[in-house]
């Protein structure tokens, strides 16, 4: 409602008026769905802003404008708008003064709401202008929402009766009219009980003040127990027919159930046989396994008489191959006896070989020493006499560099004999130097061509050559350091050389001595050989004699065997011969269990033959539930016809007492 409250005040400042505090503060307190401005004076603009709201306003139930002093403008802007509004159900307009435009306001209200059940309208003058109470009574005649009309004091006259008999005769939803107070008189009695028998919904009609005489109003109170009674009756025939759908509704559901049981019964039954039929399967199954586990047993045993008879074959095979190995090793024994020999002497002669060898290799490697004392001193030599050519290379390149900063011109002559130079130096030195020198040569050339080519450049080839001297210098000291590494790495060679020579000495010398240790072992082992050997040949000796006797026990066996063997047949055979009596047995049972299941399937079609007789009994009662129903209905309508009738009578009656004319002549005869 604050959303109904802030649209009501923009509307009013939209249109240049102020909205009414009194307005503001009664939508403030407003309930839900209820709207009072009784004894509130609404101006046009209120009114005019109440319309649009109206229009499309979705929560208001009821709306009460009592006594609010609406003018001709006011009323027609809010009925305007409660024309599209679909929820308002009471509308209450009492002593507004409505005239003329406010009567063709409401005929239109009526026309197009289909909302509004119950109307307000006492202390109003809606029955002073003629016209405009027959476009009143026009809407009223179309609408078909409208229950309750209270029109006390609203001047309507006989004429204004007659528009409302009219109307009520046309109108098939008002139930409840209040016209006390009025004008309407002897006619508009009249007319309002001509129009009754044409209107069953009208229920209460209040015609007091009115000067009606006693006999109308008698007539109209008549007419409206008449209605009522028909209305009780029709509540009344509802009622009977929803508890006859509801009866015939449960009586449905029971047969439906009734049925659903049979069926879970047959269901079941069919379960039960299914089970009794799967347990016969199965323990024919079982039998059939026990029979076939009878046979997998005969078979095994067959099976491990063949497997006894298999290794006594295999232990005979293996003693003899037990006696071949005796033999072959007593043969072994005497011929590793001989090798050992022959090994020992040999290994002998082997130790005094290598003995006399060691001998050589270290005199050899004495001499070896001396070589490469002598190699160390000459080495120390080429490294002195290579450090003098280095020194004389530097002082070289010192006068070189110092000559080509004193004459530049003379750059072509320098460099020639620069060449010379360091080609010499670079052969004295060392061969590992050609490459340098090639580089060096090559650069040379480049610069001589291009002094030759240009002589403007001279002083770009004296920086070129300037860098290759600091190259050589460079080189020359990697090359000292080179034969200086190449020195110490000569030294240590020769001295780890020395120490492996004399480690591998060592080593010789050890291993010599291992070797003579192994081969004692060796002879140790050999004898202990033998004489595992020997004890070896006793227990095979004794395992022939311990397989002896088993093959004896082995044959015992197999006689016990083969006496068991037939005795479990002759137990087979008899174990069969049971199991086919029990098998017969349960042949015999499952026959009777068919006959049951005949008897059950018997027992079901009977159920269902007295089943179908009941449905059609059921249907035989409905059909004459049907026919009572049909036969209470023509009762009603003869009912109906006969209360028309009486009120045909009453209302002729009526008429001959008001024209003067006797009820007895007018009355028909029987």
């Amino acid at each position: 409602m604050e959303e109904f409250r802030r649209s009501y005040s923009r509307l009013c400042q939209e249109s240049g008026a102020e909205p009414q505090e009194a307005v503001l503060q009664q939508l403030h307190q407003l309930p839900r769905g209820r709207l009072d401005l009784a004894t509130q004076s609404l101006t046009v603009d209120t009114c005019r802003a109440l319309g649009t709201l109206l229009q499309t306003e979705a929560l208001l139930r009821e709306l009460v404008l009592s006594d609010c002093m609406l003018s001709e403008e006011g009323a027609t802007l809010l009925l305007q708008g409660l024309c599209t509004n679909p929820v308002v159900r009471l509308l209450d307009l009492k002593g507004n003064n409505l005239q003329a435009a406010g009567a063709e306001a409401l005929g239109k209200l009526l026309r197009q709401n289909k909302s509004i059940q119950s109307l307000t309208l006492e202390w109003n003058h809606l029955g002073a202008w003629e016209d405009a109470f027959a476009s009143f009574c026009g809407g009223l005649s179309a609408n078909g929402a409208l229950q309750q009309l209270d029109l006390r004091n609203n001047q309507i006259s006989h004429k204004g009766a007659e528009e409302l008999a009219l109307a009520l005769k046309g109108n098939a939803s008002l139930q409840q009219l209040d016209l006390r107070w009025n004008n309407i008189g002897l006619l508009g009695g009249r007319a309002l009980v001509n129009c009754l028998p044409s209107n069953r919904t009208l229920w209460r009609l209040d015609l007091a003040g009115n000067n009606v005489p006693g006999d109308v109003l008698r007539a109209v109170e008549q007419a409206m127990d008449h209605n009522q009674d028909r209305h009780a009756t029709f509540r009344e025939s509802q009622a009977r027919t929803h508890v006859l759908s509801k009866e015939v509704r449960h009586l449905r559901e029971e047969k439906s159930k009734q049925f659903l049981d049979l069926m879970e019964t047959i269901d079941k039954q069919r379960e039960e046989m299914a089970r009794g039929s799967r347990a016969s399967a199965a323990r024919v199954g079982q039998l059939q396994e026990a029979l076939n586990e009878r046979q997998s047993i005969i078979n095994a045993l067959k099976a491990k008489l063949q497997m006894t008879e298999a290794a006594l074959a295999l232990s005979e095979q293996k003693a003899q191959d037990l006696r071949e190995l005796l033999a072959a090793a007593e043969q072994e024994q005497l011929s590793q006896s001989q090798k050992q020999a022959k090994e020992r002497r040999l290994e002998q002669q082997e130790a005094a070989e290598r003995e006399s060898k060691l001998l050589r290799d270290l005199s050899a490697a004495n001499e070896k020493n001396l070589s490469l004392r002598n190699q160390v001193d000459e080495l120390e030599r080429k490294v002195k006499s290579q450090q003098e050519q280095l020194f004389l290379t530097r002082q070289e390149l010192t006068n070189t560099s110092a000559e080509l900063k004193i004459r530049a011109v003379q750059a072509e002559e320098r460099l020639d004999m620069e060449k010379r130079r360091s080609r010499q130096s670079l052969e004295d030195a060392e061969n590992l130097r050609l490459k340098e020198v090639e580089h060096m040569t090559r650069h040379l050339e480049e610069s001589e061509r291009a002094m030759q080519e240009r002589v403007q450049r001279l002083e770009a080839t004296r920086l070129s050559l300037e860098e290759e001297l600091s190259r050589v210098k460079a080189a020359a000291l990697s090359q000292r350091s080179q034969a200086e590494e190449e020195l110490i790495k000569a030294r240590s060679q020769a001295h780890r050389e020395e120490q492996q020579h004399l480690a591998h000495l060592e080593d010789k010398l050890r291993l010599l001595t291992l070797a003579r240790d192994e081969a004692q072992g060796t002879c140790l082992l050999q004898q202990q050989k033998v004489v595992e050997a020997q004890a070896r040949a006793g227990q095979l000796s004794l395992q022939v004699d311990g397989l002896q006797r088993r093959l004896e026990e082995l044959q015992q066996e197999l006689s016990s065997k083969d006496q068991e063997k037939v005795a479990e047949v002759n137990r087979v055979r008899v174990e069969l011969q049971e199991q086919n009596g029990r098998l017969q047995a349960e042949l015999t049972a499952q026959e009777a269990l068919r006959e049951k299941v005949a008897a059950l399937e018997r027992q079901l079609k009977v159920l269902a033959r007295d089943h179908r007789e009941a449905l059609r009994d059921r249907e035989s009662e409905n059909a004459s539930l049907r026919e009572k129903l049909r036969l209470r209905e023509v009762e009603i309508a003869r009912v109906r016809d006969e209360e028309a009738q009486r009120a045909s009578l009453l209302q002729s009656a009526v008429l001959a007492y008001v024209q003067g004319t006797p009820p007895r002549a007018l009355s028909p005869q029987k």
